[in-house]
């Protein structure tokens, strides 16, 4: 039977069946007598199993078959609900996803599930206690050859380090595109490895890469007693690494390369979730009243819709010329039902925030066994609605701020209750509409922020003096930690650091329009506020003029708008200033930053637009100041690549392209 055409659907059902397993498995945890949940389980991975076998999904098709079995004498009272059958239950989940993923890239879906299986049948006999071993504690990646070209020393090398202890790692590091000093960099993170171990080879040689000759990426073979979540911590800490790769590999003597253990620091992918998910202990089979659509197919109607916008309002301008009234009607009544249509659009492009909060009460159940802390994990408000956009982007963020709460903002339970607490810490996770914008708070009531420590850490790092820290406010103090390379830690462990890679989660939100605050009480707890915008394709704006030419400048950067007279501007130290409300703020012309030919006449009086990042300000000089508009943003395409302080482009009512200004890049 062909079965291609059925494929888009089998991926999407199979990573909703694979979502309710994982959040029903969570469930059954804590009420391990709920047969509802049992039967629920059993109903998804059934559907599961049939549907992989009717595509020739075999693995998965077998996997899903034993862990039927194992539910069957759940359900049948013959095995108890324990945490190894949770455990069980959750590594054969990540295999199921693993493989439903592979397929999704256009592999075979094919993975080695022959050792799980085993462990499941050892359940289904009653050989429970043999079933969970320490090595299947957490869950491994597939074992697939890693391709390394070795010379005959350096397989001796590895050999007798083996022998001694030692592991051989295949690293792979990646720096971020912004980076310039690439050969900096990498000298800086085979420093960071100077003491931990041995390098074997290198790709490209070593010279190449201490002198930046290669693109953002290269790797190495490096022999190590060091485990590879230590060596994960000290490369991450050298600032532009965007990511690392760590493959621990054994070596044998048909210099084959097996890979045993792989860790990502980048997230798994989000797992697409039904919106409409039925309560667990009394199933729903109401006949469904939505329909699948490719979100290509809606990002390609905003788009034809962004024409009729266009052309809508050049009909307003030739009504109005015309002045004939019935054609001032139509068109009138045109912009009503175009209204309509674009907040329909838009409405369905937005998706519940909820597809990215499932990851995490798997990842802090897993955290907390790791770290040995009791943390009970609240969601509030997973059906708020964001658009697709910005959740594509938000993921990662909250991973790393809930790790970070998890590993140091929890304490452990003699600590908690040597304090007076109950010996489980809460992380409550959030969301909820205010306005335009969208807030997501990560609340824990662990040790809060040392304001003391930080101060400290800040003036030896030279972030601020001894006399500017004494006038700091507590919550100042707080937003310390979101400066690069910042760490209070005295132990940075394999889970998170506070306020290692917190700048990098600050400049992503950043650059989704948003911003994050942080509220401590020590000994009390943290709370970190995400800002985000609804929606990244509607933006309200600022229309300006310098020179002949129309920029938009984002509404959420804007903090006021002033008109000064010439003599109101001074200089400090070559850069133009104002006095605003007692603050100093630096100038910038926009017809000097982008260059604008023409030169107008020198005016006594001066528009300025003052715009805020964080706490920092900027004032940027135009010649006039429009009015506000709601515009769609779009991107300058692959052709003209990244341009200097603009972030996009829209079309005018009149058919004149209006570039959007990027207030972030000019406040840098």
């Amino acid at each position: 039977m062909e079965t291609n055409q059925y494929l888009d659907v089998f991926l999407d059902e199979s990573r909703e069946h694979l979502q309710a397993i994982n959040d029903h498995t969570l469930r059954l945890e804590k009420e391990p007598q709920n047969d509802g949940l049992v039967n629920e389980i059993f109903r998804s991975a059934h559907t599961l199993k049939g549907m992989a076998a009717t595509m020739g999904y075999e693995d998965i098709a077998s996997l899903t078959h034993k862990m039927e079995n194992v539910l069957d004498l759940i359900r049948n009272k013959q095995l108890q609900v324990t945490t190894e059958v949770i455990d069980i239950i959750f590594i054969a989940i990540e295999y199921l996803e693993e493989m439903v993923e592979a397929i999704s890239n256009g592999l075979d879906g094919k993975k080695d599930v022959t050792e799980l299986v085993a462990r499941l049948d050892r359940f289904e006999k009653g050989e429970a206690a043999a079933a969970v071993e320490p090595s299947m504690m957490e869950p491994t990646a597939e074992i697939t050859a890693v391709p390394v070209d070795l010379d005959e020393f350096q397989m001796t090398i590895l050999e007798q380090g083996e022998e001694q202890g030692f592991a051989a790692y295949q690293i792979i590091v990646e720096l971020s595109e912004e980076s310039i000093l690439k050969g900096a960099r990498a000298y800086m993170v085979f420093e960071a490895l100077e003491d931990k171990g041995e390098v074997i080879k290198t790709n490209p040689a070593t010279e190449d890469i201490e002198e930046g000759n290669f693109d953002h990426s290269f790797e190495m073979i490096f022999l190590s007693k060091e485990s590879p979540g230590e060596l994960e911590s000290l490369i991450s800490k050298v600032s532009e690494v965007h990511n690392v790769q760590i493959n621990q590999v054994s070596f044998h003597s048909e210099n084959e390369a097996i890979e045993e253990d792989e860790i990502e620091i980048e997230e798994e992918p989000e797992k697409v979730h039904p919106v409409d998910q039925p309560d667990a202990a009394a199933p729903s089979h109401q006949p469904a009243k939505t329909i699948r659509v490719n979100l290509d197919r809606i990002d390609d109607l905003l788009n034809l819709f962004e024409e009729v916008v266009i052309d809508q309002s050049r009909l307003n301008v030739v009504a109005t010329g015309i002045n004939n009234l019935e054609l001032t009607e139509t068109v009138e009544h045109m912009n009503r039902v175009s209204s309509d249509m674009q907040s329909l659009i838009l409405a369905m492009r937005m998706v519940p925030i909820e597809q990215v909060f499932n990851r995490f009460p798997r990842m802090v159940r897993g955290l907390a066994r790791d770290l040995n802390k009791q943390i009970n994990l609240e969601i509030i408000g997973a059906d708020t609605e964001l658009d697709r956009t910005v959740i594509d982007e938000i993921g990662d963020p909250l991973v790393h701020l809930i790790r970070n709460s998890v590993d140091h903002g929890i304490e452990r339970p003699e600590e908690r209750k040597n304090s007076g607490k109950p010996e489980e810490g809460n992380v409550v996770l959030r969301a909820f509409h205010s306005g335009n914008h969208v807030f997501i708070e990560i609340e824990d009531d662990g040790a809060g922020i040392d304001t003391e420590k930080v101060k400290q850490k800040a003036i030896d790092n030279g972030l601020v003096t001894n006399a500017e820290a004494e006038q700091l406010s507590e919550q100042e103090v707080s937003q310390l930690i979101l400066a690069s390379g910042f760490s209070t830690a005295e132990k940075v462990s394999s889970v998170s650091g506070r306020g290692v890679g917190l700048d990098v989660v600050k400049n992503k939100i950043e650059s989704l329009g948003g911003s994050i605050s942080i509220e401590s009480t020590q000994g009390e707890g943290s709370i970190f506020s995400i800002q985000l915008p609804l929606t990244l394709s509607i933006i309200s704006t600022l229309l300006v003029k310098s020179q002949a030419e129309t920029y938009a400048i984002p509404l959420s950067s804007i903090i006021e708008t002033v008109l000064l007279q010439k003599e109101q501007i001074m200089t400090s130290h070559g850069q133009k200033v104002i006095d605003f409300r007692g603050q100093i703020v630096p100038l910038l012309d926009l017809r000097e930053v982008l260059a604008i030919p023409g030169h107008g006449e020198e005016e006594k009086e001066h528009a300025v637009v003052v715009m805020k990042k964080g706490d920092k300000l900027t004032g940027l000089v135009v010649d006039h100041l429009i009015g506000q508009q709601e515009l769609v943003l779009k991107s300058l395409g692959d052709y003209l690549g990244d341009v200097f302080a603009i972030s996009g482009a829209t079309i005018l009512g009149d058919g004149q392209v209006a570039l959007i200004i990027d207030p972030n890049a000019l406040i840098k």
